[in-house]
């Protein structure tokens, strides 16, 4: 059976074997702020499977989705077409029952879609090598600070005010546990280079983003030149991976890690996941690099193999010896994107960037000519930030009650107060001129 109930007699047993007063025990390490004091609401104790179809169905209705309707919303997970050829492959028995290609004898599939995975984001990074992925763009954030501490062998690293503050959060609490002291700047529309005054000599990395959660685009070889001076390393994080088509990469900015979040290419938005994150380096940092690494060799009979080159996850290796506790790799995400970013191809990738920025471009220019609208990014790939004459998050509501999705409100990111009337918008190549015609009327409306 698919599950088995236990009656309280089993629970209280087996809660006596382990010495447990009460399941309660279990979670003694979660805040009492972020335990729940009652059932989450709009959930029935307990009802029929049929009941419990009909309920789920209803709750699902409630939800709007980025296909219902002129659709602007980014901040790190963004809308873009995917070719019906990579649901096709990705659903294919060989690959989506696939797990830890631990025998390399009978997973070469597995570690030929990894091994060209870690291509395709070494070219797209400008890196010298990948790992065969991680769980998403904030988690190898978090990944990266802790791996600049074991290269530098110092315990402080220096965070953006333009890096997503999900991001910044992971980072935080990953390192807290690692008991690496974490310095976050003030949120800044274009700030990523006040790194290099905030820079010191105990600093194991400086972490920064381009383009940025704002949207703003920034040429980091003035901070890996001052990070390099005072021997810590950079690492640049994007959010968005089709950027990369149009934009230079953390590569060729002097970049020693480079992060970020692979959604963008091969897999939808799925109201938050699951995503895949992107981790490339520097080759002399490969061996200080999380998850795992597969390689290309021969066989004894001179045939093209491959095998796990690196793998120093906890799952592979001693916990004390492991540059890594994530154990998954999100392997059929990773498997998405190789296969859509391969039906691309490098031409593909320049024309879909090129194609967003076009869009991101008549967006602003639609949206600038709203009387009290002002465009604040000042280089933008395909999303950007701009001021409204009323609280962003009124006009958010506004635009929703006339059908438009108009983006995310800075404040909803920065609650501080001090971008309570910005609104980050992105435009991808699924919006049309009709959509942004569409926002355009709204905004003049919830504006009057």
């Amino acid at each position: 059976m698919r599950y088995l109930p236990l009656t309280p007699s089993d629970r209280d047993a087996m809660l006596r074997q382990i010495g447990a007063r009460s399941i309660d025990d279990f979670y003694a390490d979660v805040p009492a702020s972020a335990r729940l004091k009652k059932p989450v609401d709009g959930l029935p104790g307990f009802q029929g499977e049929l009941q419990v179809e009909r309920h789920l169905t209803r709750l699902s209705r409630r939800n709007t989705t980025a296909s219902d309707g002129p659709f602007f919303v980014g901040c790190g997970a963004y809308k873009h077409h995917i070719p019906a050829s990579v649901d096709h492959i990705i659903q294919r028995s060989e690959f989506l029952t696939t797990y830890t290609p631990y025998q390399p004898e009978i997973a070469q599939g597995t570690l030929q879609t990894l091994f060209e995975f870690q291509t395709q984001v070494a070219a797209l990074t400008a890196m010298d090598v990948a790992n065969a992925s991680m769980y998403d763009g904030s988690t190898a954030c978090a990944e990266a600070a802790v791996m600049a501490c074991r290269v530098t062998r110092r315990n402080r690293v220096l965070l953006s005010g333009g890096l997503h503050p999900h991001y910044a959060e992971t980072t935080r609490t990953v390192c807290e546990a690692a008991g690496i002291e974490v310095v976050v700047l003030p949120p800044a529309i274009d700030g990523e280079l006040k790194l290099v005054e905030a820079l010191g000599d105990t600093d194991a990395c400086v972490i920064a983003q381009s383009p940025n959660v704002f949207g703003t685009i920034t040429d980091l070889n003035p901070l890996a030149d001052a990070a390099h001076a005072r021997g810590a390393l950079l690492v640049s994080v994007f959010t968005e991976a089709v950027s990369l088509g149009l934009v230079t990469p953390p590569g060729e900015m002097g970049a020693d890690i480079a992060v970020g979040e692979g959604q963008s290419i091969g897999v939808p938005l799925g109201f938050g996941g699951p995503y895949v994150g992107l981790f490339a380096c520097r080759s002399k940092f490969m061996r200080q690099m999380p998850g795992r690494l597969a390689g290309e060799t021969l066989d004894a009979d001179g045939r093209r193999g491959f095998v796990l080159t690196l793998s120093t996850r906890e799952q592979h290796i001693r916990r004390d010896k492991a540059t890594s506790n994530i154990c998954t790799n999100s392997g059929l995400c990773a498997l998405a994107f190789t296969a859509h970013m391969t039906l691309l191809g490098e031409a593909g990738l320049t024309r879909l960037a090129r194609l967003n920025h076009e869009t991101a471009c008549d967006l602003a220019d639609a949206l600038g000519k709203v009387k009290g609208v002002k465009i604040l990014t000042p280089r933008y790939f395909n999303e950007f930030a701009f001021r409204t004459p009323k609280p962003a998050e009124q006009v958010i509501a506004g635009l929703e009650a006339e059908g438009v999705l108009g983006g995310v409100r800075a404040s909803r990111l920065f609650p501080k107060g001090k971008f309570d009337d910005v609104i980050i918008a992105a435009a991808t190549e699924c919006v049309t001129h009709a959509d942004i015609e569409a926002y355009s009327a709204a905004l003049w409306e919830v504006l009057k």
